[in-house]
């Protein structure tokens, strides 16, 4: 980084919160997702105005500027693919407030999503939005990617939540969207734009979330299926059948195996499928659908079915499921995580194409997900340094992404478009769509400062390049 700009930086920024030696900018050059760029100088702004003042010097100095929470994107989301700044987030924590009243949070892009979870439970209210990575991932990054999880199918996504935020533009402006009303319909929903935008359009420093009444009972239970098709049809017989719950789960073979070798709990290893299927609501109500569920899977074939009887079963349950990934890892150095989506009813169509894909190349392709929703996630588990098979990979993750849009879906339910999917994008969007884009873009960010390499594709790029 040229001296003139690091100097402007250190009267914005104090130095013990810039990060220029070379070990403490490597663990910013990844993410959970694929690849590695090593950024020139990593920032930690403490609060909006820091920010505003230091993306005013990007903007001078022509210095990409690449936000960032706790990492955890699966889409590269975070990156910083042309160098240039990282700014960390994640010492904007101040703020949590819940507005029982309003029934709102009212928070800081570093607070983690579980503590938002526990403190509205505190009051007897219920923020749905749950992405695996609640644990660590910050509200902010959930924000910027849109991030669901499990209760995306009955409650909808993050977007479906957030009514207010504080942004700083990628021109330096501070600005307000929305606010605390549920109703809001002056001028554009600019809100709605930001949210989900992957940090191109700027970065959120206060979010207003909407907040429900916590559900008063909750129901589980698993079924298991000697043919992955079966569990596909279980699935839009239940949503067909007029109940809708909360979660829907599925773990196909090589994800119970691999479960099952990680942390032994008994999973049957002859199962092709695993569904995890939760009801909330009405004590009365959901101890009819339950049971009504229950029988819908045995009618499409499911070989056993268990309703948790007590909390602690409820647990064992889901424990299963939360185990997939740390146990997927084990399996091989290289994980390639996606989460094509399709409409419901083309689930079953959709198992059958990735075993199709499976089977072509060869490869070990682990698929579970949020089903209900039709939010699949196909993970294909190899090893970056074996060349050979990570050019099938490139190959299978194409044929993963063409088969979604060609059964009426969407690249990503979740993730996000990052690096990795933005060859894509003119599949699904068309040249016009993502020319739209671009506009926006333009318009929000003319020295594209503001998280560049995202979202779009490189010039003449149809697919995605793993190796080179």
């Amino acid at each position: 980084m040229e001296k003139e700009a690091l100097d402007d930086l250190s009267q914005v920024i104090p130095s013990d919160r810039m990060y220029l030696d070379l070990t403490e900018r490597y663990c910013y050059s990844y993410d959970a997702s694929f690849g590695e760029y090593l950024p020139e100088i990593v920032i930690q702004p403490k609060n909006a105005e820091e920010i505003s003042e230091v993306v005013k010097l990007a903007n001078t100095h022509k210095i990409p500027v690449y936000p960032r929470g706790s990492g955890t994107s699966l889409s590269g989301g975070p990156l910083p693919v042309k160098g240039g700044m990282v700014l960390d987030m994640t010492l904007l924590r101040d703020k949590l407030i819940i507005d029982r009243e309003n029934m709102l949070a009212i928070v800081s892009p570093g607070v983690i999503t579980a503590n938002i979870h526990i403190k509205a439970e505190e009051a007897g209210l219920f923020y749905p939005p749950d992405p695996s990575s609640s644990n660590v991932a910050t509200i902010g990054g959930n924000l910027l990617e849109n991030s669901s999880g499990p209760k995306g199918l009955k409650y909808g996504t993050t977007k479906e939540y957030v009514i207010g935020l504080e942004v700083v533009t990628p021109t330096g402006e501070i600005i307000r969207t929305g606010g605390k009303t549920v109703k809001n319909v002056t001028g554009y929903d600019l809100t709605r734009l930001i949210v989900g935008s992957e940090g191109t359009l700027g970065i959120v420093t206060e979010a207003i979330i909407r907040l429900i009444p916590k559900p008063q009972s909750k129901h589980t239970f698993v079924a298991h299926f000697n043919h992955l098709i079966d569990s596909g049809h279980a699935i839009t017989s239940i949503l067909s059948s007029g109940i809708l719950p909360s979660a829907m789960e599925l773990m196909d073979n090589a994800c119970i195996r691999a479960v099952e070798s990680y942390r032994p709990s008994g999973l049957p290893l002859q199962a092709e499928a695993i569904l995890i299927i939760e009801i909330d609501g009405h004590p009365l109500a959901i101890e009819e659908e339950i049971n009504k569920c229950a029988d819908l899977c045995r009618a499409e074939g499911a070989s056993y079915v268990k309703i948790a009887e007590t909390e602690e079963e409820r647990q064992t349950i889901w424990s299963a499921r939360k185990s997939v990934s740390p146990a997927i890892t084990q399996m091989g150095p290289t994980k390639i995580s996606e989460d094509a989506t399709v409409p419901r009813s083309q689930i079953p169509a959709m198992m059958e194409r990735l075993n199709q894909i499976r089977e072509k190349y060869g490869l070990n392709l682990v698929v579970f997900g949020h089903a209900g929703d039709g939010n699949l996630h196909p993970n294909i588990i190899t090893d970056k340094r074996n060349i050979t098979e990570m050019k099938k990979v490139e190959l299978a993750v194409s044929e993963i992404f063409e088969a979604a849009i060609e059964l009426g879906g969407t690249l990503s339910g979740e993730h996000g478009i990052g690096t990795l999917k933005s060859p894509y994008m003119e599949m699904e969007l068309g040249i016009t769509g993502v020319n739209m884009m671009k506009k926006i873009k333009k318009a929000w960010d003319p020295n594209n400062i503001m998280n560049p390499g995202k979202v779009f594709p490189d010039k003449g790029q149809t697919r995605i390049v793993l190796v080179t």
